[in-house]
């Protein structure tokens, strides 16, 4: 769940440990989005409605593929879901970024920027090397649009705050992970070896397998179920999704339905 495509880098990484397993993705609806901006009980409020709906289709994990919706609503969702369904955050991935010695830049959302969680997180796994907090506004909804002018715009303002030595860049919102190349390309400095990223779907997936005892099964045969929500109803994979490699990878094999 999201609140928009930002979850087709977690639906991917799914697949790619487990091509069998069955998927639905659930977000909101068009004039939801994005909830970056929003307040928290607005994100708690959406994100809720979100997570039900997933839950209707009886899933055996719920990925809150969403870095807002974890730091303003995971304990809500954990206690209207759990402990009959597992229900998995993303969180930066501060803790890797770190091991080449930093500095580091984390780029989110302004509603995460900032927040008491994200600033824990620095404490808690950062507080040996330089971390600089970027905000990104707009980024989220530029990329859910699939909007290429305000991507771009977005982008540079984000890399114009970022420190030119820094050595990794955490992305901080799933949506984010659609447009990783770009960032990389506009915050490598001449002469310098290129930024390392660090997105969270990958050990998001691995978690989320690791809740239901499940193993990896990268030559599974593939399943070709792929249910798609949108604010709660039967949709298909919405046309920006499209435009993205992940969006591409799952409209190919797997027919919304």
């Amino acid at each position: 769940m999201d609140s928009g495509i930002g979850l087709l880098a977690a639906a991917v990484a799914v697949r790619r440990l487990r091509p069998d397993a069955d998927l639905v993705l659930s977000s909101d609806a068009p004039e939801g989005t994005p909830w970056g901006p929003r307040t928290p009980e607005y994100v708690t409020d959406h994100a809720l409605d979100v997570a039900r709906a997933a839950a209707a289709h009886r899933p055996d994990a719920l990925i809150v593929a969403c870095n807002t919706a974890s730091v303003h609503s995971l304990p809500a969702l954990r206690a209207a879901l759990e402990p009959t369904l597992p229900v998995i955050g993303t969180v930066p991935a501060i803790k890797p970024s770190v091991a080449g010695g930093g500095p580091v830049a984390i780029w989110a959302t302004p509603a995460t920027t900032g927040s008491p969680y994200q600033r824990g997180l620095i404490e808690e796994f950062a507080r040996s090397v330089d971390v600089t907090e970027v905000p990104c506004p707009g980024l989220a909804d530029a990329v859910q649009n699939a909007d290429e002018t305000a991507i771009d715009r977005a982008i540079a303002a984000a890399a114009a705050l970022t420190p030119r030595d820094v050595r990794a860049v955490v992305l901080g919102c799933t949506h984010y992970e659609l447009v990783a190349e770009r960032i990389r390309a506009a915050v490598r400095q001449p002469g310098l070896p290129p930024v390392a990223l660090h997105g969270s779907a990958g050990a998001v997936a691995a978690q989320a397998l690791r809740r239901i005892g499940a193993e990896p099964a990268p030559s599974a045969e593939p399943s070709a179920a792929l249910a798609v929500l949108i604010g709660g109803r039967l949709a298909e994979l919405p046309k920006a999704a499209l435009t993205y490699a992940e969006g591409q990878l799952l409209g190919a094999v797997s027919p919304a339905r």
